[in-house]
């Protein structure tokens, strides 16, 4: 067991700027020999013995042989090497109008405490402990102290629905659980505490106990016996971070699956560790001292790898932002951060840049800062659209890199790396190149090579480099399936297509390719179209039922401040656009105009959500929707139109 101050380790230096063809032909050529030499820039208890091998059941670990501990990473480390003083993390939440500061050294020693109280309540190595909290500095040390201590955290969104917190606490059996009091969306109040109650009460399993995080504007009652105060256990004596394994689990991270229970995505210390390490340096080019600002929740899995571990691990200072893009308290509210901060590079979904454009079409909120330590705006979670693309880079005047990766992945597997040379310059509506470790091709369906500019399934060739997940929490037949499509290929459920230069294009989720009288359209290249128009925010396009054509699309859009078009010379004006760039083919014929699209809580269009209920299908309440009275809304306007099948659509019109 490593004590807090272990003996200075000094990892080898850092090689110089290499090109972006060669190491990533290099990662492919030998990928066990490349990803040891990138295993070797962090500190190891043990080396490991073997980069890469293989379970019984076929499924690829890596650094088998190998002892670390991510927290030390994180924290121990850049404390013993002279960052003790350098800010770790920027706390900065506009909703409860609160900035602050935490440097290495107190997060350190918040963390070291906090895991020695989840210790005195029999936490240990290997169990499994539920984060259920908004992105407030004590959920990261959660994070950090589970990790110390070997014991696997699984973030958990705050404002889940009981239910799939009940669902998540049966599939992981969490010794604890750990919460905040409440959270803020916009100018309302939701207590956390209740919804933690009721989940356990439905739950077949039982935490031992319940640590609750008490925040000023909410107050949580306490179960005596079960239940403790947060800084309680932030007085308990300071434990040493545990060595663990490399393939020992880190986190669970749950995503949506087709049969409504959630998959339980698991990430490893060891090859986590490696991979964002190397993705800090080489796609997005931040140096330790650097400042991130990553505007995602650490309930998903850009927080989790951007917010959190991803700069911690390379010594950068990150910031942690509690609010929304815009209403906390206007749509310049990034832009504030990125001066006050001296932001380096900007992630964030291309969402949180459409409602700001909504909101300031103009731009006019940005001027107002200075921008200048702006580098790069990295966006993902979602395809963006060339408009959005454009729109952001003549605001910032910077590149703008949009990349491609999953909650399966953990970190990109496209993108323009800006930390390597001689790579291919970001081009709006792709994801860019493959990242190295990735061997990514676009099949057919029968699992052949298509052409270039052949729209295909997306997949990735084995061995996934480390990162990506080696498994499903408890669910290994699920896992498989993920490797069963194309044998020796990794299939990821969307898709795309690659041009003659080399560029990949993400067009979306193989489910959003719709069959228009036996023709296959993409959606994602019917929303380009309407995004280009001038005032048009944002939209979806869905694929409703058609007797006649099998499907049509409908498009969805939401227009941008102080727009007056109306809705009928804004259907005619986004019918001919279509028709003109596709063809009457697409049987493009119906527009709503829409006040909001309906979302989940990391900004992804819920589409099959739209289309289910244009459709006349009966569907649960998807538990991830930010706001389930947007679907109300949509479907007045569907039947005011008559559009869809729940709503006597005329087949021949």
């Amino acid at each position: 067991m490593r004590g807090l101050q272990s003996p200075r380790y000094i990892p080898p230096a850092m090689k110089p700027a290499c090109s972006y063809a060669a190491t990533h032909a290099a990662s492919l050529a030998d990928p066990g020999a490349f990803w040891l030499a990138q295993a070797h820039h962090l500190h190891w208890d043990t080396r490991p013995t073997e980069p890469l091998s293989q379970d019984a059941n076929g499924t690829y670990r890596w650094f088998r042989g190998g002892e670390l501990n991510t927290s030390f990473l994180c924290l121990d480390y850049h404390v013993q090497n002279g960052r003790a003083d350098q800010p770790a993390l920027l706390y900065d939440s506009p909703v409860t109008h609160t900035q602050r500061t935490y440097t290495y050294a107190e997060l350190l020693d918040m963390t070291a405490r906090f895991a020695g109280g989840l210790r005195e309540i029999g936490v240990g190595l290997g169990d499994r402990v539920i984060i259920y909290m908004p992105n407030t500095p004590e959920a990261v040390v959660a994070m950090l102290a589970c990790a110390r201590l070997g014991a696997v955290h699984s973030v958990v969104f705050g404002g889940f629905a009981a239910h799939e917190l009940a669902v998540r606490i049966d599939d992981a059996q969490p010794r604890a659980i750990v919460c905040a009091s409440g959270g803020v969306e916009f100018d309302r109040v939701i207590p956390y505490k209740p919804l933690v109650d009721e989940a356990i009460a439905q739950a077949a399993f039982k935490p031992a106990h319940v640590v609750v995080f008490q925040r000023d504007f909410v107050t949580a009652e306490l179960q005596p016996g079960r239940d403790l105060d947060y800084q309680e256990l932030l007085r308990a004596a300071p434990v040493p971070a545990v060595p663990v394994p490399a393939t020992h689990p880190l986190y669970i991270l749950y995503t949506s699956g087709t049969t409504g229970r959630p998959k339980g995505v698991v990430r490893d210390h060891g090859g986590h560790a490696v991979a964002l390490h190397f993705s800090m340096r080489a796609i997005y080019a931040m140096e330790p001292g650097d400042v991130i600002f990553t505007g995602s929740d650490i309930g998903w899995a850009v927080g989790s790898s951007y917010i959190v571990y991803g700069p911690l691990l390379r010594g950068c200072t990150t910031v942690l932002f509690e609010g929304k893009p815009v209403r906390t308290p206007d749509a310049g509210t990034f832009w504030r951060i990125v001066e006050q901060y001296r932001v380096r590079v900007m992630f964030t979904a291309p969402t949180a840049i459409r409602a700001i454009k909504k909101e300031d079409p103009e731009g006019l909120l940005a001027k107002k800062y200075d921008l200048s330590s702006l580098r790069h705006l990295f966006l993902a979670g979602e395809r963006c659209d060339p408009a959005t693309y454009q729109w952001a880079q003549h605001l910032l005047g910077v590149p703008v890199v949009d990349h491609w990766w999953q909650t399966e992945s953990g970190w990109p597997m496209l993108a323009t790396l800006v930390g390597l040379e001689g790579m291919p310059a970001p081009r709006a509506g792709s994801a860019g190149h493959p990242v190295p470790g990735y061997d990514v091709h676009i099949l057919d369906e029968a699992g052949h090579p298509v052409p270039p500019g052949t729209t295909g399934l997306v997949a990735v060739k084995l061995p996934l480099p480390p990162g990506c997940f080696p498994t499903l929490w408890n669910d290994d037949a699920r896992y498989q399936a993920y490797l069963s499509t194309f044998p020796g290929y990794y299939l990821s459920g969307d898709g795309g297509y690659r041009d003659h230069e080399g560029y990949t294009y993400i067009m979306g989720r193989v489910d959003d390719v719709i069959n228009v009288a036996g023709h296959r359209l993409s959606t994602g290249e019917i929303e380009e179209i309407l995004a280009a128009h001038p005032a048009v925010a944002e939209c979806a396009v869905l694929g409703i039922a058609d007797p006649l054509r099998g499907q049509v699309p409908v498009g969805l859009v939401v227009l941008k401040d102080g727009q007056t078009i109306g809705e009928e010379a804004l259907e005619k004006e986004l019918i001919a656009a279509v028709r003109a760039q596709i063809g009457a083919l697409a049987c493009f014929r119906a527009v709503l105009v829409v006040k909001r699209l309906p979302k989940t809580r990391s900004g992804k269009i819920l589409r099959k959500t739209l289309r289910q209920l244009a459709d006349g299908e009966t569907f649960p309440m998807p538990p991830t929707i930010d706001d389930p009275l947007i679907l109300d809304e949509i479907r007045a306007g569907l039947q005011r139109r008559s559009i869809g099948a729940a709503f006597e659509t005329n087949p021949a019109a």
